[in-house]
């Protein structure tokens, strides 16, 4: 098998897997709280991790390694802020919703580079950006465009500040030189204490069913850990990065289908022209990327 057919299929199983995660989030919201949520989708990728790590036989140099500095705010942004922002969205709007408009991250992070990194903005770029937030703007009004009004604004707000915290966390990790998976065990090695002691001021611990911990360790073990693997692997592998990166349109609208034959949900028109208009301007922008 040549090493970009392999990529390909790493990238297809990625995708596939994130596919699913909107639907389990919601099935996990409907008996845990966002907290509760992360915690347990956190430990179970920190497990996951480590076990992956032990395998590899990469205990010491993650143990060791220089980057505890980096993780002390990389884990903060990225489980703890990340993950409960998107699931305080999740919990507060359709999961169709809330998934169409954290697909905006990649434009937040090509306007975030400009500051951070010190990148341009391309006419392009702003031209897939207007198109891009034309749907944000359907979806977020849910399709009275020339209503100031909002069916659930907090939850809209919650959903775009998941992609700020997303795309400013992947800007600031450019420089970081650890290896991709220490740098994610050490990151969650952070979060896990910070996440407990939330839970004991919080809500606490107690036992909220099998179903509920059977989701909460689905999310861990595919949205932050099986998937996350599999896309790094197929980046890696792949001599056409732009043909894997392009799999990533293929999530929305599996989503979409296993939001609605799951968890029941019905396909509002509003949440498809404005899908239609997200992914035009992410297309606009990846076209971009192949022919810059």
């Amino acid at each position: 098998m040549t090493h970009d057919r392999l990529a390909l299929l790493y990238g297809l199983g990625a995708v596939g897997l994130w596919s699913t995660v909107a639907t389990a989030f919601k099935l996990a919201l409907e008996t845990l709280s966002p907290l509760e949520l992360i915690w347990l989708a956190a430990l179970t990728s920190w497990l996951l991790q480590g076990a992956v790590l032990g395998y590899r036989g990469e205990w010491r140099q993650a143990l060791t390694a220089r980057g505890w500095r980096t993780a002390l705010w990389a884990g903060v942004l990225n489980p703890v802020a990340y993950y409960l922002v998107l699931f305080g969205a999740y919990d507060r709007l359709p999961g169709q919703e809330a998934m169409a408009l954290n697909y905006t991250w990649a434009l937040t992070m090509a306007f975030l580079a400009v500051p951070i990194l010190g990148h341009r903005l391309t006419g392009r770029d702003l031209v897939a950006g207007l198109i891009a937030y034309a749907g944000v703007w359907v979806i977020a009004t849910r399709g009275a465009v020339l209503d100031l009004r909002f069916e659930d604004g907090l939850g809209v707000a919650l959903a775009l500040l998941s992609t700020l915290l997303w795309a400013g966390y992947w800007l600031f990790s450019a420089r970081d030189s650890r290896p991709v998976l220490v740098g994610q065990w050490q990151n969650f090695s952070v979060a896990l204490p910070l996440l407990t002691l939330f839970m004991l001021l919080g809500p606490g611990f107690s036992w909220p069913g099998w179903g509920a911990v059977g989701a909460g360790i689905y999310v861990g073990l595919f949205e932050m850990g099986l998937a996350f693997m599999l896309w790094q692997l197929a980046v890696n592998t792949t001599r056409r990065t732009a043909r894997i990166s392009n799999l990533i349109f293929l999530s929305p609208p599996v989503s979409l289908l296993l939001l609605h034959f799951i968890v029941g949900e019905a396909l509002l028109p509003s949440t498809l022209v404005g899908l239609v208009l997200i992914l035009a301007g992410l297309g606009l922008q990846q076209q971009g990327r192949q022919t810059s």
